[in-house]
């Protein structure tokens, strides 16, 4: 989730990325409506929620951490 600004777009991307490398299935979505942000508390962008959870906030986690966080996710 995030405004647009150029570090919500890197972790999208980074994201997608390690969502391929993992080789899982997800639906990766990009959440730019500030109202469904205000709605899921949050505060700081950017900020990646998996399954319905937040992971991170305000900041953008490495590749190798994101497919933690996704596989631990998955587990």
């Amino acid at each position: 989730m995030g405004t647009g600004c150029a570090k919500c777009k890197k972790l999208y991307k980074l994201v997608e990325k390690a969502v391929q490398e993992l080789g899982v299935e997800a639906d990766v979505v990009k959440v730019e409506d500030i109202e469904a942000m205000l709605e899921r508390g949050v505060m700081i962008t950017p900020s990646l929620f998996i399954d319905g959870e937040e992971v991170s906030g305000g900041r953008i986690p490495g590749k190798d951490e994101l497919k933690e966080l996704i596989s631990a996710a998955k587990a």
